[in-house]
């Protein structure tokens, strides 16, 4: 089989790409025109032996008979792709090129159109990411600039002389001393009230 495999790369896949490349560089119209039919009906072939792989593996001599059949396409003396293209293959696609051409442009639109929303659908999945990232790193700095003490900020500013500065200190003080001094007043009014 691994013997089949490389004479079939070799004379089906090689030989007519290097004589294919020729026919293009001398401009020859009649050998560029025998390739191009060799290439359609070779591809048609690779396109048919996927499903027939499946199905006739088991066949004696199915391999035997994948490689004679190249070289049949190939040989000047029965000019097999020629032959197949010219009865099969052309009157089959120009009888049903305009039904061809048709579900190809509308795979196409299909496709474009199924791009465009995997695409867009693509694009608000990255930007949902990117605000939940965001809004989650946000919320992450802000609690761990919460958990810094008014001493590791000093710290952190250079202030090494004094650990709290003084207006932290005025308003600390002042919040502090207004809620004792109207808890009092009301903790005196309340008891006075009482007596």
């Amino acid at each position: 089989i691994c013997c089949l495999f490389f004479s079939r790369l070799i004379f089906g896949t090689l030989y007519p790409a290097y004589y294919s490349y020729k026919a293009v560089k001398s401009k020859d119209i009649k050998e560029y025109v025998k390739w191009m039919m060799y290439w359609i009906i070779f591809a048609l072939f690779t396109t048919a032996e996927t499903f027939t792989d499946i199905f006739l593996c088991w066949f004696p001599f199915y391999y035997e008979l994948k490689i004679a059949f190249v070289a049949w396409l190939l040989s000047p003396y029965t000019k097999g792709s020629s032959l197949l293209y010219r009865k099969f293959v052309h009157p089959t696609l120009s009888s049903k090129e305009k039904e061809i051409d048709d579900c190809l442009v509308q795979a196409k639109d299909r496709s474009y159109d199924a791009l465009v929303h995997f695409g867009k659908r693509g694009l608000n999945v990255a930007a949902t990411a990117a605000v939940m990232a965001a809004s989650k790193g946000q919320g992450a700095l802000s609690e761990r600039l919460r958990s810094f003490s008014m001493q590791d900020l000093s710290t952190i500013r250079g202030d090494s002389s004094s650990t709290v500065p003084p207006s932290v200190t005025v308003r600390t003080s002042s919040k502090q001393s207004q809620p004792k001094t109207s808890r009092s007043a009301s903790e005196g009014t309340g008891s006075s009230g009482k007596c």
